[in-house]
């Protein structure tokens, strides 16, 4: 393999976390009497934290302090029922066993609320993460690089060693801004034009298209 090291973005990169993100944000509305949001909305709102998905999701003109109640419901919500819908991609579980048994460690680094990343990372793939790190008090989301920065720290690598996976803008800044080479996916919930308007070099569909690009 090019690379020691593999990490990887969490949602709309390993895992299908659509259907349980637009069910606990419509919980987060109804609890404030807000219209429901599609699915597509959502899709479009995720990516910077969760913070900014109900920011996004609530009605504009909204005050501070409803918005914050909203998320407040939402973490409630998220944390009893954020593995009901959600799955791993096809050819995920796969693809991370050959990375493990070809000597590669594996992280994800995601703007997820850091319980919820480590959570599913071990309801879904157990020993196939070496470290998992979510949004954490003291570090700044993606696409600054503080949380890359941590998962190699915890792995004892150098970015040069290492490549990031994703899905959106986000983790395409978020790649350069840690000094790391990207690979883009355009299975997830960014489309493959939208990831060349924003300066993706390299864009996959399938698995086996990314693990070709990583041997």
């Amino acid at each position: 393999m090019k690379y020691s090291v593999v990490l990887f973005d969490l949602d709309g990169t390993l895992l299908d976390t659509l259907g349980d993100l637009t069910a606990a944000v419509n919980y987060a509305m109804a609890s404030k009497g807000f219209p429901a949001r599609t699915i597509d909305e959502v899709r479009a709102f995720v990516g910077n934290g969760i913070a900014n998905l109900i920011a996004r999701s609530v009605p504009t003109g909204t005050d501070e302090q409803t918005v914050a109640a909203c998320l407040a419901n939402f973490r409630a919500y998220y944390a009893e029922h954020m593995a009901v819908h959600t799955a791993p991609y096809d050819g995920i579980l796969p693809l991370l066993d050959r990375l493990k048994a070809a000597g590669c460690r594996v992280g994800v680094v995601s703007n997820k609320v850091d319980f919820a990343v480590r959570q599913l990372c071990e309801q879904y793939f157990g020993d196939r993460v070496d470290v998992a790190v979510g949004e954490c008090e003291g570090l700044r989301c993606k696409p600054a690089p503080d949380t890359v920065q941590k998962a190699l720290a915890a792995l004892g690598v150098a970015a040069d060693k290492a490549v990031y996976i994703g899905d959106s803008d986000v983790d395409i800044r978020t790649a350069e801004n840690a000094g790391m080479p990207c690979i883009s996916v355009d299975w997830g919930f960014r489309s493959r034009a939208f990831l060349q308007e924003n300066g993706a070099r390299v864009i996959v569909s399938t698995t086996a298209e990314l693990e070709q690009e990583l041997a």
